[in-house]
């Protein structure tokens, strides 16, 4: 093989390179199913590039590719210009060929561009990554024209910048260092090309000792630096950045990341700032603040006083942007705090060792007290000797003494060591009182030119005694009578005397003292000692008593003394009752002695029992207590248990007091127990309330226990779920319910005897009714009483009520009904029973007790049976085409249920027919019979049908005759309803619709004006219609006409027109008067205009007929198959629709197509049930009912509406009680009607009455 480089040989290379990348399968875009294809076209390619390529034409380059350095993510463009264009140019990466498409597949991102006409195949490649870091080459294939050119090789170096730098500690955080001591950290580059430099920058200073390792990426071509620097903080590095910088060619600005330098380091020397120039000096009492200040340090420095080298606890704070503490001790100086020594330290975590500043204190301070030791009382002429002593004090003080306004000279000086530093100074005196000294103030000073501002003395006042002089008392006169608790007042004065006399009372030789005890009455006030000028005067005030009866009291001061004596009157102070036995019971005697202990004067004793006077014995009277007199008396009593509790007082009264004084005696008579008169016999309560069987017993003692029993079981005295005895032995019930009443036993018991008695509870509860007869049967005309029983307690003569249930206020009367009640049973007596009464009735029982009972019943009024013939014939139409049926109705009231019999043209229907189908149904009183005739026949069917009710009390009947498709009847009644100048409202009754929809139109005219005007009634079943655009005072005939398919009714009906006058402008509008259906006038004389246009229409309509007629008969022999479908599923289909009927809307199995009635009463009526929709459920006669049925509802017929409404429930199964007749079940085989067919059929209709010209056969039945 040739040097890749020449021409051919390079070629046939990068050929053979192509192929062995396609067998080898690297690239990802040889890995389609495109894999065999390129294998073929790359061995192809190299056969040809064995073949001699022939150079005519020279070709060159005419811009050659260069070398390229790229940042990743920018985009790049190769340079290559092609002298002679023609050629397949493609561009080679790392010898990959990269195919000659301008958008080269595989490589989104490469692109050739440039104008292909002047030789330009740039490649640009957009985003650079990594892996467009290779060598590129353009060639341009061999040509007719040419040889293959190879440019040179050139390289597209791509430079990948670093992402982050791992820095270690992690970047962004803060690191705490000591400041001086060595620390490593290391930085970390990413991914990059080529290799990073790094550097270090420490407070802004960059680092010189740092080693640096490259190693390679994660991928082949990038680089990893990691830089290593050793550094030593500073304190002046505290809070400053240590960054690691990223440099790369790739970047525009160096990548950072940084750590926060925390460089601990120890603070500087505390300061002491002293107050004043005299470091030291202060004076006892001064408040002093001595701030340290210690600034620097990291962390700020801890402060620390102390004195005499004990901590002191202060609070110290931190100026963190000036890293100052500073602390500020206050203290109080003490004289004892002479000599202490004051330190402020510094310290912090870091510090080597402690760093003090410390102050001596020298406290200046004066004597605290001055004292005078020495008594200054003395009687008069007598020396005394006092001495002055001062407290420590720095420096020492003089002394010197002072009397009044005098100066003493002082017997002895000295001073002495004292406390703290300091000194004690001492001053001695001998000093003789007088009487005149007395009260003179006695005074020792201290003074110092220390404390010039300051005056230190001690005073004392001189007490120079001597005797009283005179003593008296002052009060009543000696020996007056005084009432017991009169206040009296005594005082006790004298004259003279120091001290002052005390003055001392005394109660015969016994020292007078207020009583101790709070509690105590306070009979005696002893008052304080007085003093006015020179005389002194002590008050005792009594509140006089029988103790104080002819007493002594003396007041005493010194060898002083005066005295006077009071007698005090008062009546017994103690009336005790002696009885001569404690346990006492019925029959014992008593005897009872009174004993009035003391009392001045005596007094009168008596006995008397609940104010009755006793016979009673006097003793006679003694000397007693208190210098007063004693009496007794006695009294013989026989006891019973009435006396029980009950007292006998003895008085004693005193004359001259005019006072009495009582005291009793009350019997404790031990009996058995005694039920009282108030004990209640008979306890009333209500159902589900709570009782109380009150029980009133006396005995002595009290029962020891209350047991209750009922119906011979005996209650738990512990209480129960539903009882509980209480204390007083009453009996509480709650919940109580009916079985409780009755007697409960009490039974009483204690140390003497027992007592029973019976309580009876009588238990009040709501009534119930415990018998309704439902329903409730009568005859029309016959008599029934509606009975009610219930269970009351209480049973009333008034507590029965009757209601009817009615809508109106008519149908709630109870006129001509008789209410009887007797005991527990209720009656309602119903003579000659009306159909108008028949209904639900509700009994009421209400005894009191809420809630009132209710229970319904219904009265049922037998009759015969009543079909609804409003007229005395029917008419059904239907088509007699052997294909359509026909639905007969028949419905009739009756009570008990109705049996139908159907007879055609007198015969008994034959019910073997399988064209003939009946469906009974019984709602209540309302029964129905529904005939279907399938394929109806005009030979055999069209004919006169006789419908039957028979029931046990009679029977009736109703004739139907089913006809043939026809022309609607006449409209009937044709009446003004509303007249105004410009409209007037009609009303009319449709008759018989002929099978078909039929629709309504007026003609009328103004009798003033010729010709007629026609309006369409719309809707068109409408029976109601406003006749507008009138003129006023203008008289007009009014003509009714009904149409179908068929044709129409005609004119010359009665009923189906009217004349009319419109009001006046002026007149008022309303209702008119009857007017009733007029007779067409006469047509004046000539040709019968109007008959010749009917003949000629008739015809043509016959002929069109005919023609359709043959059509569809033809149709017929063609498809057979096709018609019976057709007819199975539409004709039969909408002539079942015409031949519906009914009065009510019902639901049920019956065929759902056209069915119509026509009825006539003095005038024919028809009834059309064309658009009948049933909503009322409806049953088979061979379905039973289910229980629970709701939701039905009847129509009103032609006898009184409200009959049945109610009664109708006595066909319901027992337990059913809903809504009356509300729904009634359907059983599995029930059909109901497809609304889509109905509607089909309706359209079907529609689309007949729309072509009156040609009808379909199935539609035109046969002639009767």
């Amino acid at each position: 093989m040739k040097d890749p480089r020449t021409d051919s040989g390079r070629c046939r290379w990068q050929i053979m390179h192509t192929v062995a990348a396609v067998v080898q399968g690297t690239g990802a875009a040889l890995r389609t199913p495109i894999r065999a294809p390129l294998l073929f076209m790359g061995l192809l390619i190299t056969g040809l590039a064995q073949l001699p390529i022939s150079v005519s034409v020279p070709r060159g380059f005419w811009a050659l590719p260069e070398n390229l350095t790229a940042v990743e993510g920018a985009t790049v463009e190769l340079k290559c210009g092609i002298s002679v264009p023609g050629s397949a140019v493609q561009w080679a990466k790392d010898g990959l060929l990269l195919g000659p498409s301008p958008a080269i597949p595989g490589f989104p991102r490469y692109r050739m561009e440039g104008d292909t006409a002047r030789g330009e195949f740039h490649l640009r490649i957009e985003a650079c990554d990594l892996s467009d870091d290779a060598e590129y080459e353009c060639q341009a294939g061999r040509s007719e024209t040419g040889p293959e050119l190879v440019s040179p090789r050139v390289i597209l170096s791509i430079l990948v910048p670093p992402k982050v730098l791992q820095l270690t500690p992690e970047a962004g955080t803060t690191v705490t260092w000591v400041a001086g001591q060595e620390y490593e950290i290391s930085c970390v580059s990413g991914d990059a090309k080529p290799a990073p430099d790094i550097a270090f920058l420490q407070s802004g200073r960059t680092v010189s000792s740092i080693s640096v390792d490259v190693s390679e990426g994660s991928q082949e071509k990038l680089f990893i630096t990691e830089a290593t620097a050793r550094v030593t903080p500073q304190s002046s590095d505290n809070g400053q950045l240590l960054i690691c910088e990223g440099y790369s060619p790739a970047l525009v600005s160096p990548i950072k990341a940084s750590i926060t330098m925390n460089v601990l380091f120890p603070p500087g020397p505390p300061v002491i700032e002293w107050p004043g120039l005299n470091e030291g000096l202060v004076r006892a009492g001064q408040n002093l603040e001595l701030p340290c200040t210690a600034r620097g340090g990291n962390p700020p420095a801890t402060l620390q006083w102390l004195k005499n080298g004990q901590p002191v606890a202060i609070a110290w704070g931190t100026e963190l942007t000036h890293a100052t503490a500073r602390s500020v001790l206050t203290m109080t100086v003490r004289p004892e705090d002479h000599g202490a020594r004051i330190s402020c330290e510094a310290y912090n975590s870091v510090s080597v060792g402690t760093q003090e500043r410390s102050i001596t204190l020298q406290v200046t301070f004066p004597p605290s007290a001055v004292v005078i030791l020495g008594s200054v009382s003395q009687s008069e002429n007598k020396n005394v000797t006092l001495c002055c002593l001062t407290k420590s004090s720095r420096p020492p003080v003089l002394l010197r003494w002072w009397l009044g306004g005098r100066q003493l000279q002082p017997t002895e000086e000295t001073v002495m060591d004292g406390l703290h530093g300091g000194h004690i100074s001492m001053s001695n005196l001998t000093l003789l009182l007088r009487r005149e000294d007395n009260g003179l103030t006695l005074t020792c000073e201290a003074f110092s030119e220390a404390f010039t501002k300051e005056t230190f003395k001690k005073s004392l006042t001189l007490n120079v005694k001597h005797p009283a002089q005179k003593l008296w008392i002052e009060g009543p006169q000696e020996g007056q009578h005084f009432r017991t608790g009169t206040r009296v007042r005594l005082v006790c004065l004298a004259i003279g005397g120091n001290p002052d006399p005390s003055l001392i009372w005394y109660k015969d030789s016994r020292t007078v003292m207020e009583p101790r005890q709070p509690q105590e009455p306070r009979r005696v006030q002893l008052g304080s000692l007085e003093k006015s000028g020179s005389i002194f005067s002590r008050e005792l005030v009594l509140v006089l008593g029988p103790p104080d009866n002819k007493a002594k009291f003396s007041c005493k001061a010194g060898q002083l003394s005066a005295s006077t004596q009071i007698v005090v009157l008062f009546p017994p102070t103690n009336l005790t009752i002696l009885a001569n036995s404690s346990a006492l019971r019925p029959g014992d005697a008593l005897n009872l002695t009174c004993i009035s202990v003391s009392s001045n004067p005596p007094v009168n004793l008596s006995w008397d029992k609940e104010g009755e006077r006793l016979e009673d014995s006097a003793a006679p009277p003694q000397s007693a207590q208190f210098k007063g007199s004693a009496a007794s008396r006695s009294v013989f009593l026989r006891v019973s248990s009435l006396d029980h509790g009950h007292r006998v007082t003895c008085r004693a009264h005193s004359p001259e007091l005019r006072e009495t004084v009582s005291s009793f005696y009350r019997f404790n008579v031990l009996y058995p127990p005694e039920f009282l008169g108030e004990q209640v016999l008979v306890v009333t309560s209500v159902e589900q309330g709570e009782a109380l069987l009150p029980v009133s017993v006396s005995a002595n003692p009290a029962p020891e226990a209350f047991n209750w029993t009922f119906r011979g079981y005996r209650l738990s005295p512990a209480g129960g779920p539903r009882h509980r005895i209480l204390s007083d032995g009453a009996l509480q019930l709650w919940n109580v319910t009916r079985s409780d009443d009755g007697f409960y036993q009490l039974h009483c018991q204690n140390a003497e005897g027992t007592a029973e008695a019976l309580v009876r509870l009588d238990v009040h509860y709501a009534p119930t009714i415990r018998a309704l007869q439902d329903p409730t049967e009568v005859d029309v005309g016959g008599s029934v009483d509606i009975v009610c029983t219930a269970d009351a307690n209480p049973i009333l003569p008034n507590m029965f009520n009757w209601e009817r249930l009615g809508e109106d206020e008519e149908d709630q009367s109870l006129d001509d009904m008789e209410t009887m009640s007797k005991g527990s049973t209720g009656r309602l007596r119903i003579h000659h029973a009306k159909l108008a009464q028949a209904g639900a009735y509700q009994c009421i029982v209400d005894n009191g007790v809420a809630p009132p009972a209710r229970g319904l019943v219904r009265l049922i009024v037998r009759f015969a049976p009543q079909v609804e013939h409003p007229t005395p014939l029917t008419k059904v139409a239907a088509a007699g085409d052997s294909t359509s049926s026909a639905t007969l109705h028949c419905r009739a009231r009756g009570v008990p249920n109705i049996v139908f019999t159907w007879t055609k043209n007198g015969v008994p229907l034959d019910r073997e027919d399988p064209r003939y189908t009946e469906h009974v149904y019984h709602q209540g009183g309302v029964h129905s019979s529904l005939l279907t005739i399938a394929n109806v026949s005009a030979a055999q069917d069209y004919a006169l049908f006789t419908c039957t009710a028979t029931n046990p009390l009679g029977s009736d009947h109703t004739n139907i005759q089913l006809v043939s498709i026809s022309r609607p009847d006449p409209p009937l009644g044709l009446k003004v309803v509303s007249l105004t100048p410009y409209s007037a409202g009609l009303e009319w009754k449709h008759g018989f619709d002929g099978g078909l929809p039929q629709r309504f139109r007026i003609r009328y005219e103004a009798l003033e004006t010729p010709g007629f005007l026609y309006v369409d009634v719309l809707p068109p079943q409408a029976t109601t219609f406003t006749l507008t655009e009138l003129q006023p005072s203008t008289r007009y005939r009014v003509w009714l006409l009904a149409s179908n398919a068929l044709g129409d009714s005609g004119l010359a009906a009665e009923g189906t027109q009217v004349s009319i006058t419109t009001p006046g402008l002026d007149q008022p509008s309303g209702e008119p008067d009857d007017q009733l259906p007029t007779e067409q006038p006469a047509e004046p004389p000539g040709l019968p205009l109007l008959p010749v246009l009917f003949a000629v229409g008739g015809l043509l309509l016959l002929s069109n007929a005919s023609c359709f007629g043959g059509f569809l008969w033809w149709r017929r022999l063609k498809h057979p198959a096709q018609g019976i479908s057709e007819k199975t599923e539409t004709g039969s289909e909408e002539d079942r629709v015409r031949n519906e009927y009914e009065e009510s809307q019902w639901t049920g199995d019956q065929d759902t197509r056209s069915s119509t009635v026509s009825t006539t009463e003095v005038e024919p009526y028809y009834h059309s049930l064309r658009d009948f929709s049933p909503q009322l459920p409806s049953t088979l006669e061979e379905v039973e009912y289910t229980p629970g049925f709701t939701g039905l509802e009847v129509e009103d017929v032609a006898f009184p509406a409200h009959l049945y409404d109610e009664v109708e429930r006595m066909y319901a199964p027992p337990g059913a009680w809903g809504p009356l007749y509300d729904e009634v079940r359907m059983g599995p085989y029930d059909l109901h009607w497809p609304k889509d067919k109905y509607e089909g059929s309706g359209r079907i209709y529609d689309q007949v009455a729309g072509d009156s010209d040609s009808l379909p056969f199935e539609l035109r039945g046969d002639l009767v």
